[in-house]
């Protein structure tokens, strides 16, 4: 019986990776595409149009999956403040893609999850150990690997990859004030929605001329975006954090590969190095989590 057991907990595991990974593909993709389209697009006319298509999409899957009573909350400034920090870090991010390789920004927004322990002290009063700020302080210096300042080779697009992750990071933060009753789901909605109402200033803009291509890619990042955020949420559901967060660094591995295929772009060993050095700190704040829990 305990054999049937194990066995049953193992393939939920791996259907809960293999989801996650599913979901990092279709995230990695949306970027790619988003990649595309900020070579033309201002990147808040990017966050417009996809948020705009995404919504619909969005609210189908919340009604599916947790009913139409999901679509409210009691505190609906804390979802408009979030919405606010989505979109500053998404326009941060889409603008760093316009000169930085796939793989690099993807590599630099990795720093999130370390802005969030390091945050987590001042803003949330949880207790930071030596073990988590010794991983939190190596892992910025794997960021610093990755952007090398004072080097010939720095970019101050790199700087804004960074941002974002303090922005993300801020995003994930600020969850923890959402009301308890508030399902996964309730917050993809209202980070959704609000995304299109604070960049609706765009339509009042400049636009450039589109073409026929544009219609598909936009509505690619917005279905590989959605699809990508929700299959996140379900490996969450599926398996305990431990378990499924470290497979979020295989979007570095997607993100080499698109800018391979799409740009002929391979990042140099600094960058792998740098992301090694993130990743590792990462894992390390994720298990050290778990182990104080249990």
């Amino acid at each position: 019986m305990s054999s049937d057991r194990s066995l049953a907990e193992g393939s939920s595991k791996y259907a809960a990776i293999m989801t996650m990974c599913a979901g990092v593909l279709f995230l990695a993709t949306n970027d790619a595409i988003v990649k595309w389209l900020v070579a033309r697009y201002d990147p808040f006319q990017i966050v417009f149009v996809r948020s705009l298509i995404a919504l619909p999409l969005t609210i189908a899957l919340v009604c599916v999956i947790d009913g139409r009573h999901a679509l409210r909350s009691a505190r609906l400034p804390v979802h408009a403040f979030r919405g606010v920090l989505g979109v500053a870090a998404s326009f941060a991010f889409i603008l760093s893609l316009r000169t930085l390789p796939l793989a690099e920004a993807t590599a630099l927004v990795f720093a999130s999850p370390l802005v969030v322990a390091g945050l987590s002290a001042p803003l949330l009063k949880e207790h930071v150990g030596w073990g988590r700020a010794a991983a939190i302080i190596v892992g910025f210096v794997g960021v610093l690997i990755i952007v090398r300042p004072g080097a010939v080779t720095f970019q101050v697009a790199s700087l804004l990859a960074v941002e974002a992750s303090v922005l993300y990071a801020l995003v994930m933060v600020s969850a923890r004030w959402i009301d308890k009753r508030d399902s996964l789901w309730t917050m993809m909605f209202y980070m959704t929605a609000f995304a299109a109402v604070f960049s609706a200033f765009t339509v009042l803009g400049e636009w450039p001329t589109p073409i026929f291509s544009d219609v598909f890619l936009f509505l690619g990042t917005a279905v590989a975006g959605t699809l990508g955020l929700a299959l996140i949420s379900q490996a969450f559901r599926m398996a305990p954090a431990a378990v499924v967060a470290p497979y979020d660094y295989t979007a570095l591995l997607w993100a080499s590969l698109l800018g391979w295929l799409i740009w002929g772009v391979v990042p140099g060993l600094l960058v792998y190095g740098g992301a090694a050095v993130i990743i590792a700190s990462g894992i390390y704040l994720i298990t050290s989590d778990r182990a104080s829990e249990s």
